[in-house]
């Protein structure tokens, strides 16, 4: 198999069609490990909306047991595109995610921005650290393949085209970025924990050069301090770096799944889907829904 023959067999595909195929080939044999560090950002970029931020401050899930909600988001995520949206697996993660986000008083609208991240910001990331940029057809099936999802999820207005996700994305976040205190706290927590996955001595520089891929508006948000311009530099040219090594090497003969990636550390003995992700009550110490059916159950 040559560089560019898992890209000839997507553009064979249909994009709307076949977009879990599209998307499977795209985040685990091409591009597994830019689709993680940007889904990652993604849900970063969502602690800025002060109703996100307030709310998974108040939960104590992502300050309190940070390695954990990390793993079980990553893991209920990856099942779906593991398995699919019709399997037992795909449906039982898709399950969960509901129950889960039922329990909170979260607003469709906040719902459809987070949702909207996870189309445009790998989207963004690829076109700058990937080895090479995604087509056509790969937009097409990640826009696809989302609606897909928040249709599964409940979520109502979802954007149709890869630039209406786009335009969504970046509208909520001109309006809605702000400063809030729990929300910087989450954001502290996150920082830490990715540094907690490199040796102590190296936490210091994890920290900053994650820092160093914060746009303005992120670090405005979280009232950071603008990192060194050499700083930038030097984690920008190390990503291009790894994209022209990635780019010269044999293209991934077996797939990436999200379950393999070192980062996920709390569940060494396996785990199961029931059991992934937060089980709240009203006495969880954050606003919680009073009672009605959760949405599709998958």
């Amino acid at each position: 198999m040559k560089r560019f023959d898992r890209l000839r067999q997507i553009r064979r595909l249909d994009p709307e069609r076949d977009c879990l195929e599209i998307y499977r080939l795209s985040s685990a044999y091409e591009f597994p490990w830019d689709h993680t560090r940007a889904l990652e950002l993604a849900l970063y970029r969502t602690y800025a909306v002060p109703s996100i931020g307030r709310l998974l401050d108040r939960t104590a899930e992502l300050t309190d047991r940070s390695q954990k909600r990390y793993d079980d988001t990553s893991l209920l995520l990856g099942a779906v595109v593991e398995h699919g949206f019709d399997s037992e697996r795909g449906r039982m993660a898709i399950r969960r995610i509901n129950r889960m986000h039922h329990r909170y008083d979260i607003s469709n609208e906040d719902m459809r921005y987070v949702l909207c991240t996870f189309v445009v910001v790998p989207k963004r990331w690829i076109a700058e650290y990937g080895w090479r940029r995604l087509s056509e057809h790969e937009l097409r099936a990640t826009a696809a393949y989302y609606r897909r999802l928040g249709e599964l999820m409940g979520i109502q207005d979802l954007p149709s085209t890869h630039q209406e996700f786009e335009e969504c994305l970046d509208a909520y976040e001109a309006e809605h970025f702000g400063w809030d205190e729990g929300a910087r706290r989450v954001s502290d927590a996150t920082l830490g924990l990715m540094a907690s996955w490199y040796p102590a001595p190296l936490r210091p520089a994890v920290r900053a050069a994650s820092r160093a891929l914060l746009d303005e508006p992120l670090r405005r948000a979280f009232r950071y301090p603008d990192p060194a311009p050499l700083t930038v530099s030097l984690v920008s040219g190390a990503l291009r770096l790894r994209a022209r090594v990635v780019r010269a090497l044999p293209p991934r003969r077996r797939p990436h799944w999200t379950r393999q990636n070192p980062e996920i550390r709390s569940y060494r003995a396996g785990f199961r889907i029931p059991e992934l992700g937060t089980f709240p009550s009203a006495g969880a110490g954050c606003p919680v829904r009073p009672s009605g059916p959760p949405p599709a159950e998958g």
